[in-house]
């Protein structure tokens, strides 16, 4: 150990630590979680105070060589070299105070060994040098922010681009197979299985799109805030110079935010990702039930899709396979859910000036993204990318639907059309027997009416 001092006193923190005493004590009060920051959040970190650097010194406000340690180091936290290094859990100062002043500590303590190692001796102050300009208060949102707009943009959209790709190419596929729709989990009238998959495909499409949306509105930082808002000890540049300079570094289009106020005291940006969040989660549930049901059997279920076999289903029933895939993006979903309910209620708790919850907000909307970038991904590999079509057990479903006779209606009218298929399915016969018997159309007519591949567009029919 080594004896460290910051404005409380001395403190004594682990001789390999390149944080201080400020740290230390954070580390000492929060023994919670056991789980730091999110790692994507921290690399953001040290991009914001890359960013502050290089524009302290543009301002004239941090000389050049003292600008250079600062963005040298900051710039190996935005790589993940000094992760380790960032030991706070997530519950703690509702500001993060404590992990802006342990990446202070790590920048300053990190600096004089560079600096020592190039024969001159530049110290830096946490505070005074590397703080210059910024506040907890107004960091750490900007940190919030650029960390998600960048996990959004790097993992998510990605996945999701590539998850639409492979549901539109199963469209085109499956194009020409007629199978049996289903409303309430009943039969309904015929569709083709590329339609079906053209649905899921532009799901996925407008969930990238959601996506999209939330980098969008993520876009405003609240740096240039400092302290409640009013920008004391700030140059009024300052936040301007930054947010130019995370743009740069991101190829995100950031700015400063419009009401320094809001920025710190409300967290709704955050909450309307979680929202976006939730609806991509709902789209992908959507999918992976619907996926997972069309390939249940495979004898006694629906069976139209075959599933690519991934690994053993069961440790007793020999030869079994099951919907793994779906199931574990389900159960991703589900976890979604609930961290983006939790970040709702961060956003509405927070009071006056600040929001004091913003350590949670980044672990739930980080672990969110991450959970469903990975598995969205997985999911499209192993599963969708593998999907087959049972064509014979599609034919089968559509021929022996009673349905079909929704196609008649303009024919014999609905209630007509229904005591035919009342009596089909209490008889056991077709609905061309009993249509034939009653002499309510004849045969060639019959057979273009009930050509289940016409139902499938919506071309007008004569009446007979």
């Amino acid at each position: 150990m080594r004896t460290e001092r910051d404005s409380m006193g001395e403190m004594a923190v682990p001789e390999t630590a390149l944080y201080g005493a400020s740290t230390q004590r954070a580390v000492l009060n929060f023994p919670i979680s056991g789980h730091p920051l999110p790692a994507p959040f921290l690399h953001a970190l040290g991009l914001v105070k890359l960013a502050c650097a290089r524009a302290n010194e543009e301002l004239g406000l941090l000389s050049a060589a003292k600008s250079a340690l600062v963005q040298k180091v900051a710039r190996e936290i935005a790589d993940g070299r000094h992760d380790a290094q960032f030991p706070i859990d997530v519950f703690q100062t509702g500001s993060a105070t404590s992990t802006n002043m342990n990446a202070n500590e790590v920048i300053a303590h990190r600096a004089v060994q560079l600096a020592d190692g190039a024969g001159a001796k530049t110290p830096l102050h946490p505070n005074d040098d590397v703080n210059l300009g910024q506040s907890s208060n107004d960091v750490i949102p900007t940190t919030l922010h650029v960390s998600i707009a960048i996990a959004l943009q790097t993992k998510l959209a990605p996945a999701l681009g590539a998850l639409t790709a492979a549901l539109e190419d199963k469209a085109r596929a499956f194009d020409d197979i007629v199978k049996i729709g289903r409303t309430h989990l009943m039969d309904a009238t015929p569709l083709t299985l590329g339609q079906e998959f053209s649905g899921y495909a532009m799901q996925a499409r407008k969930a990238g799109e959601r996506v999209e949306r939330a980098i969008a509105a993520l876009a405003e930082l609240a740096i240039g805030g400092t302290a409640v808002g009013t920008g004391l000890n700030c140059h009024p540049d300052f936040a301007r110079r930054v947010c130019a300079i995370l743009s740069a570094e991101t190829g995100i289009s950031f700015r400063e935010a419009r009401n320094h106020f809001e920025a710190q005291g409300g967290r709704d940006d955050c909450v309307e990702v979680a929202g976006q969040l939730a609806a991509v989660a709902t789209a992908m549930t959507k999918i992976a039930n619907d996926i997972r049901l069309l390939g249940s059997g495979p004898r006694a279920g629906l069976a139209e899709l075959r599933l690519p076999a991934t690994q053993p289903g069961s440790s007793i029933m020999p030869g079994k396979v099951n919907p793994v895939m779906s199931e574990m993006l389900v159960q991703v979903g589900l976890y979604t859910h609930g961290l983006t309910q939790t970040v709702v209620q961060c956003g509405r708790d927070g009071h006056f000036e600040l929001n004091v919850t913003l350590p949670l907000i980044a672990h739930c909307l980080h672990e969110a993204i991450h959970c469903l970038a990975n598995a969205v991904r997985v999911f499209t590999e192993r599963c969708v990318v593998g999907l087959e079509a049972d064509e014979a057990r599609c034919r089968e479903l559509v021929g022996r639907s009673l349905m079909l006779v929704t196609a008649l209606n303009p024919f014999i009218g609905y209630d007509q059309a229904a005591a035919v298929a009342k009596e089909a399915f209490a008889t056991g016969r077709t609905l061309r027997e009993i249509v034939l018997e009653k002499k309510l159309l004849d045969a060639a007519t019959l057979d273009r009416a009930l050509d289940p591949r016409s139902m499938t567009k919506p071309a007008a029919k004569s009446h007979a």
